[in-house]
């Protein structure tokens, strides 16, 4: 028997969210652990057709909003018309349902759904049902494919001083990171500079045939006067939220996002076809913009996914503890913010990766980091970072090395992308584990910083 609940669908999600600290201080979590545990009870219990006729955000004020349910596929979501949020968990968790099956229903799930069953799963569960799921993407390389794991050489420089950026990109390469993109956030938004990068990152992967694509992590309309400068533009990068009004913080509405795609598209860079977006998302975004509507931070990041899924992207990750602990106070709430981050991007459809990550204001640190680092790569993660030391200097924050991702590739047999462990055992950079080798001064790699 149903539980019929008198809280409209937006506090009953609020109330149903694990505890955490943006959601506290935007005056939506429950006050109490009873609160919380009725709200998950009676969200249980609420029929996913529910979240079809009852928007969170009105359709006439939200142009996500009313991409997510004009894009809605009616057919694929047939098979789960009839249930409950309580049956759908059932359902994605039995042994009869597999990543086959979850590809069939992807497009028929809103990110509400999404974010309503994850909020009753408990950790295991998050794992569980994204291990099923394997959203490839392919580029030159091609990242998420079972038993692979891949990483973004994240090689940023406080000043953008082109010689410090090869070196950590270098660094990098001969520790078998990069497989998904080698992708820099610059401290200047100067288009000269901007430019000199992007041909500096082509001209790397040109010269050694590497298997990957470069990325500047700059605003769209950058990468926009960039491509039409003709510079050579692998991914072009946006941060995007799970409402028009944060989006529009960041400068960017679905129409220019339509617009920028389709002008890196005429590059024809892709060999593979129309993977040219990358996207980054964040949990407490919209909520630092002021721009949440009273939702929870949990559910408006899983509308960012729905924003991502329109625009076929190649890559998108959760930087998931970087706006930091107003939004997500501790160790315990980052990792499972990660779990429900990657698990909800995977049932939509998306290639997601996750910066596993903190700010040094936190009360976190690298030990939990190691935990969901080893969680997500259990549950099928496509990439993770991969930063000197796992200490970038130029964004100040905490993040995974490139000896990390070696080590959840060697704890769980996994591999790089097939094309990128290819020119690693071409060029003598592994043993025939697949092992990175210690490289002597004579490898073309390092001569070229002398």
């Amino acid at each position: 028997m149903r539980r019929r609940s008198t809280s409209d669908l937006k506090t009953l999600m609020a109330r149903a969210t694990p505890l955490r600290s943006g959601d506290q201080l935007a005056g939506v979590a429950a006050n109490s652990a009873e609160e919380s545990i009725s709200a998950r009870m009676a969200l249980a219990d609420q029929p996913l057709t529910r979240f079809l006729n009852e928007p969170l955000i009105p359709y006439e004020s939200d142009e996500v909003t009313r991409l997510i349910l004009d894009t809605h596929d009616r057919a694929a979501f047939a098979p789960i018309s009839a249930m409950s949020v309580g049956a759908f968990r059932d359902w994605l968790l039995s042994d009869e349902v597999d990543g086959a099956v979850l590809k069939a229903v992807a497009p028929g799930v809103t990110p509400e759904m999404a974010a309503a069953v994850s909020k009753i799963m408990r950790n295991q569960d998050l794992i569980l049902a994204a291990s099923k799921i394997r959203v490839v993407s392919q580029f030159r390389s091609t990242v998420g494919l079972r038993g692979r794991l891949s990483s973004r050489l994240q090689p940023n420089h406080p000043t953008d001083d082109p010689s410090g950026i090869l070196a950590a990109m270098i660094d990098g390469l001969l520790l078998g990171s990069g497989d998904a993109v080698i992708g820099v956030n610059p401290a200047s938004d100067n288009l000269q500079v901007l430019g000199e990068l992007v041909e500096m990152m082509s001209g790397i992967i040109d010269r050694f045939e590497i298997p990957t694509q470069s990325c500047v992590l700059t605003h769209i309309t950058s990468s926009l006067a960039l491509i039409e400068q003709g510079r050579p533009v692998d991914l072009v990068f946006q941060s995007i939220a799970g409402t028009e009004a944060a989006n529009a913080a960041f400068g960017v509405n679905l129409d220019l996002l339509a617009e920028v795609r389709s002008a890196a598209l005429d590059l024809g860079r892709n060999p593979n076809g129309g993977q040219v977006m990358y996207f980054e998302t964040g949990q407490g975004t919209p909520l630092s913009s002021a721009a949440h509507h009273g939702v929870d931070q949990q559910t408006l990041e899983a509308r960012a996914y729905g924003v991502a899924r329109a625009f076929d992207p190649f890559l998108v990750n959760t930087v998931v503890g970087f706006i930091g602990p107003e939004y997500l106070f501790d160790g315990k709430q980052i990792i499972r913010a990660g779990l429900e981050d990657h698990f909800c991007g995977k049932l939509l459809g998306l290639p997601m990766g996750c910066d596993v990550c903190y700010t040094n204001h936190a009360e976190a640190d690298q030990d939990d980091m190691d935990v969901l680092l080893t969680l997500l790569a259990t549950a099928g993660v496509n990439f993770v970072m991969g930063v000197p030391g796992s200490d970038d200097i130029m964004l100040n924050y905490q993040s995974t090395s490139f000896h990390d991702a070696l080590y959840a590739r060697r704890l769980l047999d996994l591999r790089p992308a097939p094309e990128f462990e290819a020119w690693l055992a071409r060029t003598g950079l592994v043993d025939g584990r697949g092992h990175p080798l210690v490289t002597g001064g004579n490898h073309p790699l390092l001569q070229v910083l002398s």
